[in-house]
């Protein structure tokens, strides 16, 4: 990712990125059902690195894989790069934890960017406190062992009904997480980063009283003109 493209996603909303991507057709680029697990997180925003579980078979997962240093869900937490995101495909299942705080301790120690599943984290609230960007849909105890058995790594997965190419720009915020395909990276982020700059035009003009006939969209040549003198002065 471009140093300017991180600098502008990481100044825009999942809300104007979902819509500049709907422009060009894309509609199920939000990750479903998944959530902050601190409202005080950081922004997570990075590559995707992908990790992808399928329903357990009982005779191969048992507690004991985990002394392979080969099986998928350990390798993973040790290859994900640096900078990146692991995005896990638990089948949308939270009955079975993805992972706990100790993997997810030994990501940010490892300086990835954040992690996001469509299933659930164990030891969610030492997550939650870890000040780590970390997104899942409930908390959930039992071992991912129980029902999900690891078999992939950095392959294209389905994550909360949201397709994620390995390489493809992960942005997770408050309302939650979309993905951006790769190779359209640099010219949603300067879209988007004009699309929130006239956004936040409109949010001082609507809380000053202004209707959003005319302003919102800018279907007013006053609006546009309106605009340019905001951004002069505010130095947008």
């Amino acid at each position: 990712m471009k140093a300017e493209t991180r600098a502008k996603l990481l100044t825009i909303s999942t809300a104007t990125v979902a819509t500049a991507l709907f422009k060009r057709g894309f509609r199920t680029q939000f990750i479903q059902d998944v959530h902050p697990l601190s409202p005080g997180q950081p922004v997570l925003l990075g590559e995707a690195f992908t990790l992808r579980y399928m329903p357990a078979r009982e005779d191969l997962n048992r507690l004991d894989v985990f002394r392979d240093r080969s099986h998928p869900q350990r390798k993973a937490v040790e290859e994900c790069p640096s900078g990146a995101v692991l995005v896990m495909d638990s089948r949308k299942d939270a009955r079975a934890a993805s992972a706990g705080s100790i993997l997810v301790t030994r990501l940010m120690k490892r300086g990835v960017a954040g992690v996001v599943t469509d299933g659930g984290f164990r030891d969610s609230a030492e997550i939650a406190a870890l000040g780590f960007p970390a997104y899942h849909n409930r908390p959930s105890a039992p071992t991912n062992l129980t029902l999900h058995q690891a078999i992939d790594i950095n392959v294209p997965i389905g994550c909360g009904d949201a397709p994620v190419f390995p390489g493809d720009v992960i942005l997770g915020d408050g309302d939650g997480v979309i993905v951006i395909p790769a190779h359209l990276a640099d010219e949603i982020a300067a879209e988007a980063f004009e699309m929130t700059a006239y956004e936040d035009f409109v949010t001082e003009r609507v809380r000053a009283g202004q209707g959003i006939f005319g302003l919102y969209p800018p279907t007013d040549e006053q609006s546009l003109a309106d605009f340019a003198v905001w951004r002069k002065e505010k130095n947008r």
